[in-house]
């Protein structure tokens, strides 16, 4: 049984001037531990898909589940990580990272525990009581991550976690959410607008349409190389530019028919 499924999932938008139809018939089967990238142009609903997952709105039509049972509301075994990384700046690195736990009302000293293992394991022990400001913008936004980990949730939700860093920030700091994301064994649905971001650090790639959004083409990123390739790897491999071609040419047809 797949741990998340969209079963012809429609989402559609009133007003008191018009009916939009935002998304159209999306068949979604994801299994426990994979990485999915969901790439497509602007405004089609990528970050709706997310919201519909997390149980923060309800489709119009069609189904959502995970592990069988139907989305009714937000879960905890979803976790959600946005495009900025929300760290409160009168709080420290700990007690941003116990947010979550607090609002959850989880036990405190084994938040606590978890908060502090997971700062030591990936990197950032030596943090924890210094103020955000202190950090650099690949540290905060791991920061954020560790923050949703200490929840302890099965599904991560990444939208467009990395759009606010530089370039060379961006590249380094994939490897290690994607490594951080495999040593726990996630699930992870990454939004993106980045082609190439999309390719390294996900198993499946699914390309969006245009509106009334659908999942157009749906790709699985295999090397020749091997399985256990790092997303930076991932750049050189020999099929990175065949996936990375088709899926531009795909995400172009959408562009030109909306402009026609």
């Amino acid at each position: 049984m797949a741990q998340i499924e969209l079963q012809q999932v429609a989402l559609r938008y009133f007003t008191m001037k018009q009916e939009t139809e935002a998304l159209r018939d999306i068949d979604i089967s994801i299994e426990a531990g994979e990485f999915i990238s969901i790439v497509g142009p602007s405004g089609c609903g990528k970050s709706t898909l997310l919201s519909l997952i997390s149980g923060m709105i309800k489709p119009t039509a069609g189904r959502v589940s995970i592990n069988g049972q139907e989305v009714n509301g937000t879960s905890r075994s979803v976790g959600y990580m946005l495009q900025h990384d929300h760290l409160l700046e009168w709080r420290d690195v700990l007690s941003n990272l116990m947010l979550g736990a607090e609002i959850r009302r989880m036990d405190k000293r084994a938040a606590e525990r978890k908060a502090l293992e997971l700062l030591e394991r990936y990197g950032l022990g030596g943090f924890a009581h210094h103020s955000p400001a202190q950090l650099s913008g690949g540290m905060r936004q791991r920061v954020a991550l560790i923050r949703t980990l200490v929840t302890e949730p099965d599904i991560l939700l990444l939208d467009e976690p990395f759009s606010a860093l530089d370039y060379q920030t961006r590249l380094a700091l994939a490897d290690e959410i994607a490594s951080i994301i495999k040593d726990q064994g996630k699930t992870a649905i990454l939004v993106t607008h980045d082609i190439s971001e999309a390719i390294c650090m996900a198993d499946r790639v699914m390309v969006m349409s245009k509106r009334p959004s659908t999942i157009s083409a749906v790709h699985r990123m295999e090397f020749e190389e091997g399985p256990d390739l790092t997303p930076w790897q991932k750049r050189e491999a020999g099929r990175y530019h065949t996936y990375f071609n088709t899926i531009w040419e795909e995400l172009q047809g959408h562009v030109v028919s909306t402009g026609s």
